[in-house]
């Protein structure tokens, strides 16, 4: 496995970062053991970097797998809390809920404009403060937008940036990806680490996944990538491609035609929540239903969490 530094930050983790939201109830709904169990083998293959967030609900699979596991491991949060008050009450979460008195990384979560960013300050203010308290190591944002990231390039408070980047530009909600490689070439000039998400594309370059992974990871400005994964197989090649290796022919060949997707259950109410939630307007209310568009779907779940209902699934 290979390792970096995150930035000025100097949080070193391996440049794979297990992305957990695909092991939870938003998307592939994988019982405690099952998700353990998959943390800990790619803790074994050399993962040292979590990737998780307060609305995931995966702080329960990520608690039992470090438990007892001798090495340091960086875990990586997010809440989508504006206020002081919310946000003191997630990290006290986070920090109960892993069993950490320290939370590595904290990050306000999906991040969209430079008015996004200054409505959520109390909320900054509050981590940057659990900062000087030794409760919390970086602060920073995720975002699927360039503007946002452009913001926290030049923010000297912000340490770690989590944007949406891969080959296609697909999910980027206001840019193309040469407009995100800037914003996030701005930011890494200014020290502060990058971790990338949506390498694949939510899915859609899955068939070309080897080539999509190995472009985000030769971007220079990018030092790691948070890949999801699912099955011990995938841990596996992943790990072999981050590694520079090849990765067993019959690994390989039991992924072939694996593919998941979004599944809108028939007790949907048509409530238009999930709607509202989804950037990529992949979602849309025809005959009193949400009904999904493939093509735009980038499959990041974070509709079902918006679901009342627990009616829409990825799988």
């Amino acid at each position: 496995m290979l390792y970096t530094t995150l930035g000025a930050s100097g949080l070193k983790v391996s440049r794979l970062c297990f992305g957990t939201l695909t092991i939870g109830p938003l998307q592939a709904g994988l019982s405690l053991e099952e998700g353990v169990r998959l943390i800990r083998h790619a803790l074994e293959l050399g993962v040292n970097f979590i990737d998780t967030a307060k609305s995931y609900q995966t702080y329960p699979y990520i608690r039992k797998a470090l438990k007892g596991w001798p090495k340091e491991v960086i875990v990586a949060t997010k809440s989508y809390d504006y206020t002081a008050e919310g946000m003191a009450a997630s990290l006290e979460e986070a920090r109960r809920e892993l069993e950490r008195d320290v939370i590595d990384i904290f990050l306000l979560h999906e991040q969209e404009t430079a008015l996004t960013l200054a409505g959520h300050r109390p909320a900054l203010e509050y981590l940057l403060n659990a900062k000087e308290r030794g409760l919390v190591r970086a602060v920073g944002i995720s975002s699927h937008a360039v503007a946002a990231v452009k913001t926290a390039a030049v923010m000297p408070e912000i340490d770690i940036i989590h944007p949406l980047y891969n080959r296609e530009g697909l999910g980027i909600i206001d840019g193309s990806r040469e407009d995100m490689l800037a914003a996030i070439t701005l930011a890494h000039k200014n020290g502060k680490g990058i971790y990338a998400m949506k390498a694949l594309g939510g899915g859609h370059l899955q068939a070309q996944a080897r080539q999509a992974l190995e472009f985000v990871l030769a971007t220079p400005v990018i030092d790691a990538v948070a890949v999801g994964m699912q099955s011990l197989e995938e841990i596996e090649v992943n790990v072999a491609w981050f590694s520079g290796r090849e990765p067993a022919p019959e690994l390989m060949t039991r992924l072939v035609g694996r593919k998941r997707r979004l599944i809108i259950e028939d007790w949907c109410c048509g409530c238009g929540n999930c709607v509202k939630r989804c950037h990529q307007g992949a979602l849309k209310l025809d005959g009193g239903r949400v009904m999904v568009d493939p093509g735009r779907c980038l499959l990041c779940g974070y509709c079902a969490g918006a679901c009342r209902d627990f009616c829409i699934k990825v799988i």
